[in-house]
């Protein structure tokens, strides 16, 4: 009885972590698809709305959900509460937010050279970086979808059969 229960909880806990790293697969083409929606907004924000960029980040972290609202959110107040450069504000709201994304360290560098542009250009030379940027996360999103297309299923089937593996090898 003891030696089922074991099995069952083995099997559950390696099904559970293979499906985590799934989720983490399908999590970050989701997340810069949101990304790159979120600068499409600042950018039609900036061009055609003249909003302010602390105005322009408060209204992307209503219509976003967490981790990247947070991100947005914490760049605004930086901008409102503190004496700082927008460079400066935009790159410690992304080392703040950055380890709860499911983004990798090329859209944290292509995040962190868009912030040392924001705010420093007229508005259509501000429009081109953010073509820039979003033709960067459009390949990076193409990478991520083609790994979750790869490995997703794998690393669901991994999680349960490295359970069976390791039930086989102990019994």
């Amino acid at each position: 009885m003891v030696k089922l229960l074991g099995a069952i909880f083995i099997i559950v806990a390696t099904t559970w972590t293979g499906f985590e790293a799934a989720k983490h697969l399908s999590e970050r083409p989701r997340q810069l698809r949101q990304l790159k929606s979120a600068l499409q907004s600042l950018e039609a924000e900036i061009m055609y709305g003249h909003t302010p960029l602390h105005e322009a980040a408060r209204r992307l972290a209503a219509q976003l959900t967490k981790p990247l609202s947070s991100f947005f959110e914490g760049f605004a107040k930086k901008l409102t509460d503190t004496e700082t450069t927008v460079k400066d504000a935009w790159e410690a709201s992304l080392n703040e937010v950055w380890k709860q994304t499911a983004l990798k360290q090329g859209e944290f560098e292509i995040m962190k050279q868009f912030g040392e542009t924001l705010g420093r250009h007229d508005r259509f030379s501000q429009q081109k970086h953010i073509m820039l940027t979003l033709s960067h996360l459009e390949r990076e999103e193409a990478d991520a979808i083609d790994k979750q297309v790869r490995y997703e299923k794998m690393a669901k089937s991994l999680g349960f059969f490295s359970g069976l593996l390791l039930i086989i090898l102990l019994i």
